[in-house]
């Protein structure tokens, strides 16, 4: 499965969620421009906050697959790339940290097994593998401690 940012009708598949949902004040766009997604905004720590999120959901993958592949340039700050599923009922988030170079276009590759499975930011020891039967959703986060701009242009995401 690949997604890219070469259709126009691609902005509609994404979803921003900040940390408004609990009071903060942070703020985060999706946008195209060009064949890229850019996903960027302000964290602010002000009222308990300091995320900002970007979903979208995606086509049940084949029990093959692997991989995600994500082709990005960054701002030189750490990402999460998210990865939603559901185990016993609950909307569970594996995670996996990725660190940007600033302004150089990068490919990172990361196995599903190797995702932190997390609720609401606890980390959930006992929970499942990552597999690919259970990707629902795809997306990226940003948090940070110390409050700023940032900026993540995704060319496109890939499933292997």
């Amino acid at each position: 499965m690949l997604i890219n940012f070469t259709e126009s009708n691609e902005i509609n598949y994404w979803r921003v969620s900040n940390d408004s949902v609990m009071g903060g004040v942070s703020s985060s766009l999706m946008l195209i421009e060009g064949n890229y997604g850019r996903f960027f905004g302000n964290i602010s720590r002000d009222s308990n906050g300091g995320f900002s999120s970007v979903y979208r959901r995606i086509e049940s993958l084949a029990s093959g697959v692997e991989r995600i592949r994500i082709n990005s340039k960054g701002d030189g700050q750490t990402y999460q790339v998210r990865i939603m599923s559901h185990v016993d009922g609950y909307r569970v988030a594996y995670r996996h940290n990725f660190v940007t170079l600033n302004g150089i276009e990068q490919q990172s590759s990361f196995k599903l097994a190797d995702f932190i499975a997390t609720f609401r930011g606890r980390l959930l020891p006992n929970a499942p593998k990552l597999t690919a039967e259970s990707v629902q959703e795809v997306g990226f986060l940003m948090t940070k401690k110390k409050p700023g701009k940032f900026a993540l242009i995704i060319s496109n995401i890939e499933f292997s």
